[in-house]
């Protein structure tokens, strides 16, 4: 039924009351008496409502009365004061544009936004623009790569711009982005609800391939920005309502109140992502203003994984795009480009306002934002990490003063003693190699190392703790990715790499006799296991570069050496003519000039020092080898 076109059997003030409720202009107020009069209606009928169209239109001037004087009282005054921050609007555009083009890395980032009453799009904000031309861009509706995200309401990405034939070029659009000198293009849309209300864009003046997570990450960031766009236009509807509804002063009050606390938290949130806050934080601000307890859950998020009594409410809620209620808990879904990576929990609240409902999907959508933006900054760290140890393995020659900078941002110190370390899956696979990198990068970012994927298997650089040797660190590190791959990792080391930063091509030979002690512990069946040179004994002289033969001499027969020097005894001289004598402890006694029990007692010296298995036939042959290059070389 229309508002000037009153019912028979109604009220002659119905009409009216509706004119009022909609806040009509008083031409409208005419219209049911002449709509009654062209319908023939008795005179009774025609007074009554003339009656009621006075009375009505003494209602209208006491309500404008009355909301001109509300108008005036400070705590109204305040609070339209809040919702009016249309002022703010560009200030939070301009922050969100700087930190696509921040956080992308890009030479440029803008927002373009549709025109309705022009009919065309707009750019709103830049950040990197140089071209004035550019800055005052105003497109066609449908032109460009704007235009088909747009329409699509989907992502689009170009590589080369002028040579993509995708998508409408227009001599407007293609002038202004040759001044700018921009090549690769990304935009995502700005949607609310079903529609599209304009584009972000992030630009570089170079060819570049945007990877998935990037356009996951400004997607994101459009959805922040059509939240503050949205939530603007809430506050305008706002003013809207308070300048036409004065009279529903308490209705007014109510949603005002709702309408504020939805901005403040949309600020609050705002802040949080600009400042660098994280998702425990986020959590924290939305467990204040909605009065519950707020948990972070999913192990993409960095909580707990997602427990089984929940996994069908956050099904749906990725699903529709909205919190789901089960019982007095609210669950909101975390996701990003389609990819979950865990949920809101909000317990407490039987009931949410749609407004708080809204809240705490807002607040989702930035705790996904912000794991974007912790994982791009880890795998960029990661990157710089494999990067840098590229460069010590393949170019050794570099200045040692750069790589000490590169190192430092990395909180690595390259002038400390370090261990080389290579590390290969059992059977090579793809997904191995991949878990392994994945967890060499976490070790070797606790450790303050480096990292790298390389040969099938990953090679590491790290410092080499107090009291720890590289044997040890070896073996650790083999149990350690080995119990994160859920597979055998074999993990060989070097030898002690004094100063990487001063000495860059020890590295390069510590990696390669690391490899060599991978394989030689396939080769001896000891897949899984960690092991350096030294393990090998007289073998390890063939897997070091270093060939340290005193080494190997002093941890073979070492502790008989130290016993003559400190004693005048002579057991190296009698252990090399026991050996020599064929073990003959007569013969030995012959060679020796001595009696046999002076043999005996020295040999079971020699047992005391040595252990009681050193005549097995392996530790002889250990045994031998260090004697021949103890007389050959004179070492100790």
């Amino acid at each position: 039924m229309n508002d000037d076109h009153p019912a028979a059997d109604e009220p002659a003030e119905a009409p009216y009351l509706r004119l009022l409720a909609r806040g009509a202009p008083a031409e409208e107020y005419e219209r049911p008496v002449l709509r009654a009069r062209a319908d023939g209606a008795p005179v009774t009928r025609l007074a009554e409502l003339e009656r009621a169209k006075r009375l009505a239109l003494r209602v209208r001037d006491e309500l404008e009365g009355r909301r001109r004087r509300e108008a005036e009282l400070s705590a109204l005054f305040a609070t339209a004061g809040d919702l009016a921050g249309l002022r703010d609007l560009d200030a939070v555009l301009q922050a969100i544009v700087q930190r696509a083009r921040s956080l992308l890395g890009t030479d440029v980032a803008y927002l373009t936004l549709n025109d309705p009453r022009a009919g065309d799009t707009y750019m709103r904000v830049t950040e990197g623009s140089v071209s004035a031309r550019f800055q005052s861009l105003r497109l066609a509706m449908g032109a460009g790569l704007g235009g088909l995200v747009a329409q699509t309401a989907m992502p689009y990405v170009t590589e080369s711009y002028f040579d993509d034939e995708r998508f409408r070029h227009t001599h407007t659009i293609d002038s202004g982005v040759r001044d700018e000198g921009l090549v690769a293009i990304l935009g995502v849309p700005l949607a609310l609800g079903s529609g599209v209300i304009g584009v972000l864009f992030a630009a570089d003046r170079r060819i570049r391939v945007f990877e998935r997570e990037q356009i996951a990450l400004l997607a994101s960031l459009a959805s922040l920005a059509a939240v503050a766009i949205d939530t603007a236009n809430l506050l305008e509807e706002t003013r809207s309502a308070l300048d036409g509804l004065g009279a529903a002063n308490d209705t007014i009050r109510t949603h005002s109140a709702v309408l504020e606390r939805a901005s403040e938290v949309h600020d609050r949130l705002t802040e949080l992502v600009l400042r660098g806050g994280g998702v425990d934080d986020v959590a924290a601000a939305v467990a204040e203003v909605l009065s519950g307890t707020v948990q972070v859950t999913g192990t993409g998020t960095g909580g707990e994984p997602v427990p089984a009594a929940l996994a069908a409410a956050v099904a749906r809620s990725r699903a529709d795009g909205h919190a789901v209620r089960e019982g007095d808990t609210w669950t909101a879904a975390v996701t990003a480009g389609g990819e979950l990576l865990g949920a809101l929990v909000l317990r407490g609240h039987p009931g949410l306002d749609p407004v708080d409902q809204r809240t705490l999907e807002r607040a989702a959508m930035v705790t996904a934002l912000l794991l974007l933006a912790r994982r791009t900054a880890g795998e960029a760290e990661q990157r710089f990490r494999g990067e840098l140890l590229d460069d010590l393995l393949d170019a050794p020659h570099r200045d040692p003063r750069l790589l000490r900078e590169r190192a430092g941002r990395l909180r690595a110190d390259l002038d400390v003693p370090h261990v080389v370390l290579a590390a290969r899956p059992a059977d090579g696979a793809t997904a191995d190699r991949q878990r392994l990198w994945s967890a060499a990068s976490h070790v070797a970012a606790t450790r303050h190392g480096l990292a790298a994927a390389r040969d099938g298997g990953t090679v590491l650089l790290l410092p080499l703790e107090d009291g720890v040797d590289a044997s040890t660190t070896a073996r650790r590190l083999a149990a350690q990715l080995g119990a994160a791959v859920h597979a055998e990792v074999t993990v060989g080391a070097s030898t002690r790499v004094p100063a990487p930063a001063a000495h860059p091509e020890a590295v390069a030979a510590g990696y390669a006799e690391a490899q060599r002690c991978v394989d030689a512990l396939r080769v001896l069946g000891r897949g899984g296991e960690g092991a350096a040179a030294e393990d090998f004994g007289f073998l390890g002289l063939l897997l070091a570069d270093s060939r340290d033969v005193g080494g190997f001499v002093r941890r073979t027969i070492g502790a008989v050496t130290d016993y003559d020097t400190r004693r005048g005894t002579d057991l190296v001289r009698t252990l090399d003519a026991y050996f020599a004598s064929g073990m003959s402890p007569a013969r030995t006694k012959d060679a020796l000039h001595v009696h046999v029990n002076t043999v005996a007692q020295r040999l079971e010296r020699v047992a005391q020092l040595l252990g009681p298995d050193w005549q097995q036939p392996e530790r002889a042959l250990e045994l031998q080898l260090a004697l021949r290059l103890h007389r050959l070389g004179g070492t100790g």
